[in-house]
């Protein structure tokens, strides 16, 4: 199987309803084909097995189509992507769905995705920052046995960057800063202090971005999984 048979498949695929349905998402379409999540998935799952699928991704995300550049990600090697590699793909989002899709299925399984992280959360490219706090994200969820002291790391870069108002990137540090304070005990409180520090900047995005993580901290349903992760 090589990648031009890949996205042949692909495109026998094409779902135009879905395809337009993706605008009410905020999910950039024009290079779009309207392939599921889920069907995906499912290809990634045969593809995986191929012995070239490292250069076949890498072709795959070449090829510029939506649903073919989050099938790289899903199927890519992590032990053979470089940190140039990330870069490249980094520089290259235009979605925030092709962003989360990529940290999740491949950045973070690499082991110099931290460094990135804290790098890419200085940038000044709305993508390319939201890349380095979605990146921070994977950490909080996904390496639950990980040092939890590196997330107070994380909770100081989000406040110091909590006065940017665009919209992705608002919302991958309010993503952080409630994933962080839903991770244990021990961060729980610490994650609510800094979310009533962020309240009190004077800007419009760290008094929402304070707001709606704290509804979410304070909630019942929150305070009940920490304390039955305790037990």
């Amino acid at each position: 199987m090589t990648a031009s048979q890949i996205i042949l498949q692909l495109q026998s695929l094409e779902n135009e309803k879905a395809r337009e349905g993706m605008k009410r998402f905020a999910i950039a379409n024009d290079n779009a084909l309207g392939i599921h999540l889920p069907t995906l998935r499912q290809l990634a799952k045969e593809y995986k097995k191929l012995p070239d699928r490292h250069s076949i991704a890498l072709e795959l995300w070449q090829s510029h189509i939506h649903e073919a550049m989050i099938l790289a990600s899903m199927i890519d090697d992590a032990k053979l992507v470089t940190p140039q590699q990330m870069d490249d793909w980094t520089n290259a989002f235009y979605s925030w769905d092709l962003c989360d899709q990529t940290c999740c299925n491949l950045f973070q399984k690499t082991n110099f995705f931290l460094d990135k992280a804290f790098a890419y959360s200085h940038a000044q490219e709305e993508f390319v920052k939201r890349t380095g706090f979605v990146l921070m994200v994977q950490y909080v969820v996904h390496h639950k046995k990980a040092d939890d002291h590196l997330c107070l790391q994380f909770l100081k870069r989000i406040e110091e960057e909590a006065w940017d108002e665009r919209n992705f990137v608002k919302k991958a540090l309010n993503w952080c800063l409630r994933q962080i304070g839903k991770r244990n005990a021990y961060l729980h409180p610490i994650a609510i202090a800094s979310a009533e520090r962020i309240a009190l900047q004077n800007t419009k995005s760290a008094k929402w971005i304070a707001a709606d993580a704290l509804r979410e901290l304070h909630s019942e349903a929150v305070i009940k999984r920490i304390k039955e992760k305790e037990e």
